[in-house]
């Protein structure tokens, strides 16, 4: 049995597979299930979603997904206005169980076994965060939907990406973002910034790039986790880049100099 930690010889488990990651987590944001709406839940996004991660668990890729609550309260928004900080976070984090549930709804309809696991305790929705548990469900081939980010205030969900990631032995971070990967700037606002194929966790800190925040680059680094970041709305890419098809930006460690798609 696979026992969580990130060891030396994981290449040997995903080549034989033919795929580069066999177990993956997926960091969505709340706003990925707005669809074209301002506010809440779209259900034709949320069904594409789902459609998307089955491609990925038919091919034999344990996936385990992080999922934010933006589309619905963001803590940090809140507590800028006045909100007590922490009691604004942990809204943020009962926003995201209520994400978790429509996913895993979604996921179930289409016949794939899922588990929703919260850091903060509520039996009656989910399961409640056990890390060996977690292990267990994904080896049995269900997807484990991590909700309530870590269950402390002032870490965000992408933080708790990074943690999970790391505790379930994880080969790679899929972070979908709504642009096909990082640039040197804004891509919406910036028609003239370059896309990275790779970068280093270093440079995205140095140049201070919204790929995640700083503690979970920093957490990634430290434990030498890539993060894939990619396009979730454009279909086959997460399917593509488990095949290690080059898709978007891979944050990981690099001593050569930035390299930009021109």
């Amino acid at each position: 049995m696979k026992n969580g930690s990130r060891v030396k010889g994981q290449g040997s488990r995903t080549s034989k597979h033919g795929l580069k990651y066999k177990r993956v987590l997926l960091k969505l944001s709340g706003e990925a299930l707005m669809g074209d709406r301002g506010y809440g839940i779209d259900p034709a996004t949320v069904e594409y979603m789902a459609s998307e991660i089955k491609k990925v668990v038919d091919m034999g890729v344990e996936v385990a997904i992080v999922i934010g609550g933006g589309n619905i309260f963001r803590g940090v928004e809140a507590s800028v206005k006045g909100m007590e900080r922490a009691s604004a976070d942990y809204m943020g984090m009962l926003a995201t169980v209520i994400n978790a549930l429509a996913l895993q709804n979604a996921l179930e309809r289409i016949g794939l076994q899922t588990r929703v696991q919260s850091a903060i305790e509520m039996r009656e929705l989910a399961e409640t965060y056990i890390r060996r548990r977690a292990i267990r469900h994904l080896e049995k081939g269900r997807i484990v939907i991590f909700a309530a980010g870590t269950g402390n205030p002032y870490f965000t969900t992408d933080t708790a990406a990074a943690l999970r990631a790391m505790e379930i032995g994880a080969d790679v971070i899929c972070k979908g973002t709504k642009v096909e990967g990082v640039y040197t700037a804004d891509p919406v606002k910036d028609p003239t910034a370059k896309k990275f194929d790779e970068i280093s966790y270093i440079d995205v800190l140095k140049f201070n790039l919204k790929v995640m925040d700083s503690t979970a680059i920093t957490l990634c680094m430290d434990n030498n986790l890539p993060i894939v970041v990619f396009n979730i709305k454009k279909a086959d890419n997460i399917k593509n880049l488990i095949k290690g098809k080059k898709v978007g930006t891979t944050v990981k460690k690099q001593n050569e100099k930035l390299k930009m798609k021109n």
